[in-house]
């Protein structure tokens, strides 16, 4: 499949942080990206380049409009972990992509998943899209990504690792992780979008390499100039504090992912896949300290002039 011929391609999720940076680089490569979203007109988030249908992915017909006359698509579940309510999203997506004749969707399941079955909704949610997807036939490719280094560059982070030089994250200190960001995502969703002959593969996309909490903070502070250490968050505190911003129920979703790694029981699930998924997708992602080098910090600066702002 050849990448210079331009792609038609249906970005489920573009509003959002990670699809926002895989629609930013599809149009930046002279795609045609179209998304869906229930926001208004005036409260869309900036995307050169791509048009939007509005609507839900609770609508079949709203989401056939968005898959008509695509080519491609790439899709990332919104933060929602009722699983009835997310099997319809799958399906309707399904039947759009059947109905569209896609030469081939990249699901992004927004984490890794274990294995085995879990308690977990984050998981398993995410599980039964794969599941829907793939038993609908249409050319899947699924990527699975760690954690994002995005994470860390927030409100939430940035003031305590410049002013402080603190690195707070409900990951145990000594769990192996892949960190990687939005934007080695979107190339890595590009590659599994254009690559030769990926149908049914399933990646475990991540970093350059898997890092401990104290190989993190030395990132960091080789990308700060400073040093840093590694605070692990617990899980039940960072829990308290993302639902003041996303609502209890959204916030119990994600927060679950970092439950079960706090139990010890899958300890290697965040961590690098020894190299196999960058050299298949013919990705190099980026060390984290130049990602860490590349941001501009000085917005979280106690002594900054300037608005903080959240980057994606």
């Amino acid at each position: 499949m050849s990448s210079q011929i331009p792609m038609r391609v249906a970005v489920v999720g573009a509003t959002g942080f990670q699809g926002g940076a895989v629609a930013r680089l599809l149009a930046g490569r002279h795609h045609r990206v179209r998304t869906l979203t229930r926001r208004p007109e005036g409260d869309r988030p900036p995307l050169p380049g791509a048009s939007f249908v509005a609507g839900d992915l609770g609508n079949a017909g709203d989401v056939r409009r968005l898959f008509e006359g695509m080519t491609h698509a790439s899709v990332l579940m919104p933060l929602v972990y009722e699983p009835e309510r997310v099997r319809r999203y799958a399906r309707n997506i399904a039947h759009a992509a059947l109905d569209a004749g896609l030469v081939r969707l990249v699901y992004n399941t927004n984490t890794r998943i274990p294995q085995g079955p879990t308690s977990v909704a984050a998981f398993e949610t995410r599980r039964i899209v794969e599941e829907v997807l793939r038993d609908s036939g249409v050319p899947l490719v699924v990527v699975r990504p760690p954690v994002y280094l995005d994470n860390l560059f927030s409100p939430w982070n940035g003031p305590a690792l410049v002013d402080e030089g603190v690195l707070a994250y409900p990951l145990p200190e000594d769990t192996p992780t892949a960190w990687m960001s939005h934007r080695d995502l979107a190339e890595a969703v590009y590659a599994a979008l254009t690559g030769e002959g990926l149908e049914g593969r399933t990646f475990d996309i991540g970093g350059e390499r898997s890092l401990t909490g104290a190989e993190l903070a030395e990132a960091f502070g080789r990308g700060l100039g400073r040093t840093v250490r590694y605070l692990p968050l617990r899980p039940d505190v960072f829990e308290r504090g993302l639902a003041q911003l996303l609502g209890p129920e959204t916030a119990a979703g994600v927060a679950g992912i970092y439950h079960h790694m706090a139990t010890g029981t899958d300890p290697l699930l965040m961590a690098a896949d020894d190299g196999v998924s960058a050299e298949v997708l013919t990705v190099r992602p980026a060390p984290v300290d130049e990602w860490v080098t590349r941001q501009p910090w000085q917005v979280w600066s106690g002594d900054s002039e300037e608005s903080p702002f959240p980057h994606g």
